[in-house]
């Protein structure tokens, strides 16, 4: 299949931009990457009348530190998160989760705000800025606001955006002293969409957890950053109190069912890589079996 007929307007500008989609409300469609967008046209499953491209709008490109932020335009493609320095220093969750997202020619092209407006909930990049507590930067009719990433995801490919917004950056605070990250998911073939994926932020010290973030992905209609992750800050964790920190993860979970898993097996995946997480970034491999000390 192919598109149903549109009108293409290359934007010129954000302010451009902006006046394109006020203009046209929800019957247009931004197009940054399009390797979301594209497909989803081509199947008929979205046919907007106007595709507003801001795949040229330099403004919106770009990794840079100012003071305790390190700010990510919304056009970065994913292979430059891969590139960075300012990533691989202040935030190499991300580094290792693009690695996972489908395929060199998709990450070539795929950019990092296209990836968060689209809000895929089996997607890497979402459950990533949950874990590093990121900010969402919008520019609307109204000016400019920020939306933490909680606020941000309200479902399947679903937003707090509305038709007139352009996502133009993310904001993450740097990664204090003691930092450390983990990333891991379970997909059928590497590329593939996830069965069930953990991006996670923890701080370390004297051997606990001051803080821990844990940002599930593929396991509801949008990330989740996971309660059960409290259990186990600033406390010694013992195979034990992991055990319970599992069963509070296993019921906070309420994930679907699909041709790749049951729910059951959804959870008990989840309950696996928490395991690794922790163990991980803990230093402490006997407590991803639950072994003895």
């Amino acid at each position: 299949m192919k598109a149903a007929a549109f009108t293409y307007a290359r934007a010129t500008s954000v302010v451009n931009a902006l006046e394109l989609l006020a203009a046209h409300g929800d019957k247009a469609k931004v197009l940054s990457g399009g390797q979301s967008l594209m497909p989803a046209m081509n199947l008929r499953l979205v046919s907007p009348d106007i595709v507003v491209d801001i795949g040229g709008l330099t403004e919106l490109r770009g990794i840079a530190v100012s003071g305790d932020v390190l700010a990510i335009g919304a056009l970065t493609r994913h292979v430059d998160l891969l590139r960075s320095p300012e990533v691989a220093a202040h935030a190499p969750l991300l580094r290792d989760a693009v690695a996972h997202v489908a395929h060199p020619a998709i990450r070539n092209r795929g950019t990092v705000g296209g990836s968060l407006a689209h809000a895929d909930p089996a997607s890497e990049i979402p459950a990533c800025m949950a874990a590093l507590d990121a900010t969402i930067v919008v520019r609307g009719p109204g000016g400019e606001r920020r939306i933490a990433t909680a606020e941000f995801f309200r479902g399947i490919y679903e937003t707090a955006l509305s038709p007139q917004d352009l996502l133009v950056a993310v904001e993450l605070p740097l990664s204090g002293e003691g930092a450390r990250f983990f990333f891991q998911e379970y997909a059928r073939r590497h590329g593939d969409y996830a069965i069930v994926g953990l991006a996670a932020r923890a701080l370390v010290g004297g051997g606990q957890f001051t803080d821990l973030r844990l940002g599930f992905f593929a396991v509801g209609d949008r990330p989740l950053l996971a309660d059960a992750a409290r259990k186990l800050i600033n406390v010694s964790v013992t195979p034990a109190l992991l055990a319970e920190t599992a069963a509070a993860l296993a019921e906070e979970l309420d994930p679907e069912e699909d041709q790749q898993a049951s729910p059951a097996m959804r959870r008990h995946l989840a309950t696996v890589l928490m395991r690794r997480c922790v163990a991980a970034l803990l230093e402490r491999p006997e407590l991803e079996t639950g072994g003895a000390w």
